[in-house]
């Protein structure tokens, strides 16, 4: 993971993920740059640290996908509902990742 700032953030996602940079862009202007609200840069640093750091594990990133997915699509609430546990509780993993890890 890189240094936890916006531009070593966006950094790494262009050089590593590169899928997800017209997301990040279109969120950063949406989110901070068009309102001109910092206030909301931790919360979309936090945002992104988690996508990146799933999205640097392919796997891991399916994985959550599928969870979600199947979530979405059962009939069952209870099942759903841990469904999507599991994969919350991978993105918190996720978003404690520090620098260098």
């Amino acid at each position: 993971m890189p240094e936890r700032s916006i531009p070593a953030l966006r950094a790494a996602i262009a050089a590593h993920t590169p899928q997800l940079l017209a997301d990040f862009e279109a969120n950063w202007r949406a989110r901070i740059a068009d309102t001109y609200d910092i206030s909301a840069a931790p919360a979309f640093l936090a945002r992104w640290w988690a996508e990146y750091a799933l999205a640097r594990d392919p796997g891991l990133d399916r994985h959550v996908r599928d969870l979600e997915e199947r979530a979405a699509q059962s009939a069952d609430p209870d099942k759903a509902m841990a469904l999507l546990e599991e994969a919350a509780q991978i993105h918190r993993r996720a978003s404690l990742l520090g620098p260098g890890e």
